[in-house]
């Protein structure tokens, strides 16, 4: 069977592992970068958004960073164990809350920051600007499309 493969079938397998190669290679640079501030990439993530839109409601911060709503309160919770960020209360909605950083999180992010950008300007640098430019536009398409034609896998038979 793994000969009888079309070249369409072929040539989109292919397409997936290089995808997955490259995002796994660019991956290792910034997740080593975001290592040796002892946080993890979700963490980053978090304090990243808050530093770039500010003050975001829970939920916004899990939309942002695309994890699930118990993992949002894990790593928030972690955050505010260590002093990055705190929550606040929503004036319109008691049930609401806000994460926002706190002045050692905004410095934190502050400094470690710039290199961050240097690591991922270094690993994406295989690519000139009207390549990367061309990266996005396709990259772009391909997610848009893929939404939209997601549809979840029935459940798994007992």
């Amino acid at each position: 069977m793994k000969g009888n493969r079309t070249p369409a079938e072929q040539r989109v397998l292919k397409l997936w592992v290089v995808l997955s190669r490259a995002f796994n290679a660019v991956a290792r640079h910034t997740n080593d970068d975001i290592g040796r501030h002892d946080l993890t990439p979700t963490e980053f993530a978090v304090l990243e958004a808050l530093y770039h839109k500010g003050p975001m409601l829970l939920g916004e911060v899990q939309r942002s960073i695309l994890i699930t709503s118990g993992g949002v309160t894990y790593v928030i919770d972690r955050l505010e164990t260590r002093g990055l960020l705190e929550r606040r209360l929503c004036p319109g909605d008691r049930r609401a809350r806000y994460a926002a950083l706190t002045p050692a999180g905004e410095a934190l992010v502050a400094e470690i920051f710039p290199a961050h950008i240097e690591r991922i300007t270094a690993a994406l640098g295989g690519l000139d600007a009207g390549e990367q430019a061309e990266a996005i536009r396709l990259l772009r398409t391909l997610g848009r499309s893929a939404a939209e034609r997601f549809e979840p896998a029935p459940a798994a038979a007992d």
